[in-house]
């Protein structure tokens, strides 16, 4: 009953009003009853139709409040907004014949033959300062000898990735396919026909009204844009459950050109996917792990240069691969004042608030020059999953967000073992602080 207050104080109010009710009938009887000389009068049938009338006149009216109280409750808690629980989630951990190491993966470089040798220096530079270890996940295209860069290789790593999280996921929750109501998939560069979405409602057999939403080319980002999407569309659709599911191609989109901003997407990004369950069932509360409070997102696209800085493209030579250009780390950081600025009002203490407001009065209406202020977000938070990108990004964002050792070390620890796994980062992050 504690998670109902509402429905307990309705209820007690109906117990209320049904006691008066009682209490006035029951005097209404004394007196009609007294008026009689018991002694001398039996009662009549027409004394016994008067009662009768009584009684059914209160059965009725009981019934009356009874239903319309029902009802009040009912809509009530159809209408109210209801939490958003994750209930669990899994990350993909690849075979380890997929392993490979710095090294080897500069060896098969040097076999391709399309690299010169200032491309190959760069990325052996990259490699060995990026933070990655020598036993990420490289898909068994690229790792081929010779390589497999084509659509079937980037099909089977899709597949791959897919169906094993899912199963996983299926696996660890006892939830059958067929009770998902929603289906969210993101991948950023591989767009197949039909959909990811309708390659696992075909493998699943999932039921014929499921909603299902296919998201492309939203890069790192698409994995909490998908769990926000999930959300709006939960608050809709009642007693439901929604599957995300984060995952990145690679195969097709193996830059084999001497773009030193192309070549970069080699050196960091490797294989991995998450496959994330969500409910708004209050029969799921005391099973979940979490429940979702408030999802941010700033939309940066109408800047030329944010929109120009992550970018799929080709090079001179008509080479397509994923360009990522120098004003990626400061754009990066002015998404980020953006979101603390809309963020902080909604977890952070007053004296928080207030130290911020006052430094952006200075700045703003005093054109004051002073340093912006950064709030101290672990006063509302205790945890931080930072999205693993490089380690360059990680040493930007923690000087930013005045974060410690200890704070980045999910982030660092994630990018060390599984390299930059795209939008499913931030769970395996999530995973390593749960272990």
């Amino acid at each position: 009953m504690n998670s109902f207050p509402s429905l307990q104080l309705t209820f007690l109010i109906f117990d209320l009003l049904m006691a008066g009710l009682t209490i006035k009938f029951h005097q209404k009887l004394i007196g009609f009853l007294q008026d009689l000389d018991l002694k001398s009068i039996k009662l009549s049938h027409a004394s016994l139709y008067l009662l009768l009338i009584h009684l059914l006149h209160f059965k009725l009216h009981h019934l009356w409040i009874t239903t319309t109280l029902l009802i009040v409750s009912r809509v009530y808690l159809a209408k109210r907004s209801r939490p958003t629980y994750l209930v669990a989630f899994t990350c993909f951990k690849p075979d380890d014949r997929l392993k490979r190491s710095i090294e080897s993966i500069l060896e098969g470089s040097r076999k391709m033959g399309v690299f010169n040798q200032d491309t190959m220096y760069f990325q052996e530079r990259v490699m060995t300062s990026s933070g990655l270890e020598d036993e990420t996940y490289v898909p068994p295209g690229p790792a081929a000898q010779p390589p497999q860069l084509n659509w079937e290789a980037t099909m089977a790593e899709a597949k791959m990735v897919m169906y094993g999280a899912l199963d996983s996921l299926f696996q660890k929750t006892g939830i059958t396919p067929q009770h998902i109501g929603i289906l969210i998939v993101n991948c950023s560069g591989f767009n197949p026909n039909p959909s990811l979405t309708s390659m696992i409602v075909n493998h699943y057999k999932l039921k014929p009204n499921i909603m299902t939403y296919n998201l492309s080319g939203m890069g790192c980002s698409a994995g909490l844009i998908s769990i926000s999407l999930a959300q709006t569309l939960l608050h809709t659709h009642h007693d439901t459950y929604a599957v995300v599911l984060s995952i990145e191609a690679m195969s097709l989109y193996w830059y084999l050109g001497n773009n030193r901003s192309m070549i970069l997407g080699n050196c960091l990004f490797r294989m991995g996917g998450a496959a994330i369950i969500l409910s708004n069932k209050y029969s799921d509360r005391a099973r979940s792990k979490y429940v979702l409070a408030h999802m941010i997102r700033t939309n940066k696209a109408s800047d030329d240069e944010c929109y120009n800085s992550v970018q799929q493209r080709e090079d001179d030579k008509g080479i397509i691969g994923v360009s990522l250009s120098r004003e990626l780390m400061r754009v990066a950081g002015d998404a980020l004042k953006t979101n603390i600025t809309t963020l902080g009002p909604l977890v952070l203490p007053f004296s928080e608030q207030f130290l911020f407001f006052i430094t952006l009065v200075k700045k703003k209406m005093l054109r004051m020059k002073v340093k912006p202020y950064i709030p101290n977000f672990k006063l509302a938070f205790e945890h931080f999953c930072v999205h693993a990108g490089g380690k360059a990004v990680l040493n930007e964002l923690q000087k930013s967000l005045n974060l410690t050792d200890q704070d980045m070390e999910p982030s660092r620890m994630t990018l060390h073992r599984f390299g930059n796994t795209s939008s499913s980062s931030c769970w395996y992050e999530l995973g390593y602080m749960e272990a």
